[in-house]
């Protein structure tokens, strides 16, 4: 019931009650500065606290005329039009001091909303009170309470405007995801006479777009849906990129109900690329309008994974939105009324700029298309570590591995060993290292692929030819630690600021003789990422570390520092190791590819106790390229991995 009391009670018990209605309100939260003497504050904070709380039952309301109003009527009102921002009732202060006149007072309380998109609305509003017969104050309640041009019968709504989205833009500074034509493959259920068969059709054309679609299209539940649809209405199949779908239109277009609107949406410029890295753009999922209804609406373009889901807020820019009023008329239509009482602009959102070079982009793609294992191929440029292209299989593959696998890297990690053996000047290119077909500690036997043996060889043939039983007797001059110096050197294990995932490493270090020996081979408990690895080859074509670069705008705050030169000696000798595995070693496939000499090192990873069950690796460098290829399960790095690293290489050399 209203504040209202039919006797009046001494000036002591009046006090008494103001001053425990004021410290009810202070414990709900609801006061933001009562006076607890005869004045007008008490009821002005109760009605500020009521509205916020949705219990008005501690204030008493009349309207202008003098009549009372139940504060349940108060409370529906105060809903109503509020419309659609009832759900997130306003922040509300009182500003200044109360001005009285006779028995009317006069507060002046600011009004602050939350709208979608993140903007404010705020406002200065005045609410008038009455001083009753009974020594009371009550709220003069009418619609402009809540905002001046507020009529009875009036809601507030809202007008969204969605920003316009930024790009992630390339090295060059074009945008990379851009509105590209689609085409929406479309059915009307009255026009089909054979479901069975239309689908069929449909089937064998989407799979025969070339590259594969990844998904492929599943139209498992079309019948269904045909079924439960309009016989008038539009039911959507797919949604196609317009060289795809150009592919299959002979096969699609005149079969029977069949409909195919055009569109644009935010796309990179083909399905595969840089796909893990860069993430996608659609429409705002179930998902998204739960954990997010203050920012997102039904329709909202959204950033999912990758750098578009990471910097979603940055490019997606402010939504713009406007505060309006709204009526029902007489025949149940809500209608505007044309008054509008807010309106704050779309801002439109900045581009992410990477270091991305669609050529060597292209180049990686094409380079794993057709793989159906898991996949990664990640370039760098040599000069200043930008990364030029991160590409994932197979398809338009969700993971980017290139950045964050963790994995064994096998022999190509014999690049580390070789680098931490000559700096120690426990061994030289010409050092003649023993390759037996086995070598054994403490009781663990390790072996060469194929079993294979060289016999008293040159260190540079054994490195070229992959030898792990040679690496199994050095590791011990690498001593427990120095495996995992070396790798150090080469930026592994440090803390990188990409801007995106990335794992940098971690190296094998003070482990017993056996995980000494297995990690010298790029076994045992040492995992990187391609990343890591082109970044470390990178390291030894430069002569020293510096931290990849991915973003240019905006520029991470933290990038790890330069490492320290490498001994030049050192260098030198490394790269005539990694040069002779292409010119006489496991990896000979690249012998021939045109350009400057390309130097590198194959790996075959055993990544559980079955030594049949191998990753395959390749890392290398060609002119001022760096890279690294690994193909999960992918056996042989010599057989897998080294095509792969030929291919991309020619398609560079286009």
């Amino acid at each position: 019931m209203p504040v209202s009391y039919p006797v009046r009670p001494s000036r002591h018990t009046r006090r008494r009650l103001l001053a425990g209605l004021a410290a009810a309100l202070v414990t709900a939260g609801a006061l933001t500065g009562c006076s607890g003497d005869d004045g007008p504050e008490a009821a002005v904070e109760a009605f500020l606290g009521g509205w916020r709380s949705g219990d008005l039952q501690a204030v008493g309301f009349i309207q202008p005329a003098g009549g009372r109003v139940a504060a349940g009527e108060v409370t529906k009102q105060l809903q109503a039009l509020a419309g659609e921002l009832a759900a997130n009732p306003p922040e509300l202060t009182r500003t200044g001091e109360i001005t009285t006149k006779g028995d009317v007072a006069t507060a002046r309380v600011k009004v602050s909303w939350a709208l979608p998109g993140g903007a404010r609305w705020a406002y200065e509003n005045p609410v008038r009170l009455k001083r009753g017969g009974d020594d009371q104050w009550q709220v003069i309640w009418e619609p402009a309470v809540v905002h001046e041009k507020l009529e009875s019968g009036d809601r507030i709504a809202l007008r969204r405007e969605p920003a316009q989205r930024a790009g992630v833009l390339d090295a060059a500074g074009q945008p990379i995801v851009a509105p590209r034509p689609v085409v929406r493959v479309q059915v009307v259920p009255g026009e089909v006479t054979d479901v069975p068969g239309l689908v069929k059709k449909l089937d064998a054309a989407f799979k025969a777009i070339r590259p594969a679609l990844s998904p492929p299209v599943d139209l498992g539940d079309l019948p269904k849906r045909l079924k439960e649809a309009k016989p008038d209405g539009l039911v959507e199949v797919v949604t196609l990129r317009e060289d795809a779908y150009r592919q299959i239109k002979p096969r699609i277009y005149e079969l029977p109900g069949t409909r195919f609107a055009t569109d644009q949406l935010m796309l990179a410029p083909t399905r595969e690329f840089a796909r893990a890295l860069l993430g996608s753009v659609d429409q705002a999922t179930a998902d998204d309008l739960q954990a997010h209804p203050e920012r997102y609406a039904r329709g909202d373009l959204v950033g999912h994974g990758g750098l578009q889901g990471r910097y979603d807020e940055r490019l997606r820019g402010v939504t713009g939105v406007t505060v309006i009023t709204e009526r029902t008329t007489p025949d149940g239509k809500v209608e505007p009324t044309g008054t509008e009482l807010y309106r704050a602009d779309p801002k439109p959102g900045q581009p992410v700029k990477t270091t991305i070079d669609v050529a060597t982009q292209n180049a990686a793609d094409a380079a794993l298309r057709g793989q159906t294992r898991r996949s990664a191929l990640v370039a760098l440029r040599i000069s200043d570590g930008a990364v030029l292209a991160a590409a994932n299989g197979p398809g338009a593959a969700g993971e980017n591995l290139a950045f964050t696998a963790q994995v064994p890297p096998g022999s190509t990690f014999k690049m580390v060993s070789a680098l931490g053996l000559i700096d120690r000047g426990a061994v030289t290119p010409q050092t003649t290292v023993n390759c037996p077909k086995t070598a054994t500690v403490e009781g663990r036997s390790f072996k060469n692929s194929d079993n294979f043996e060289l016999g008293a060889v040159p260190f540079a043939t054994d490195f070229a030819k992959s030898c792990n039983t040679a690496f199994v007797a050095l590791a011990p001059k690498l001593g427990p630690d120095g495996l995992a110096q070396a790798g150090r050197t080469l930026g592994l294990e440090a803390a990188w600021d990409l801007g995106a995932d990335a794992f940098t490493g971690k190296v094998s270090a003070n482990g017993p003789a056996t995980e000494q020996a297995a990690a010298a081979i790029g076994q045992g408990t040492t995992l990187v990422s391609p990343l890591a690895m082109a970044s470390a080859t990178a390291a030894v074509a430069r002569g020293k570390f510096e931290q990849p670069k991915l973003l240019l705008d905006p520029a991470p705050a933290k990038p790890a520092p330069a490492g320290e030169a490498l001994k030049p000696e050192s260098v030198t000798a490394l790269k005539s190791l990694m040069r002779g595995v292409v010119t006489a070693g496991s990896g000979s496939a690249l012998a021939d590819v045109p350009g400057e000499p390309v130097h590198g090192k194959t790996g075959t990873a055993e990544y559980d106790n079955n030594p049949a069950n191998t990753h395959a690796w390749f890392v290398g460098w060609q002119g001022d390229v760096a890279f690294a290829v690994f193909v999960e399960q992918g056996g042989a790095g010599s057989k897998v991995a080294a095509p792969i690293a030929e291919k991309f290489l020619r398609g560079l050399a286009r």
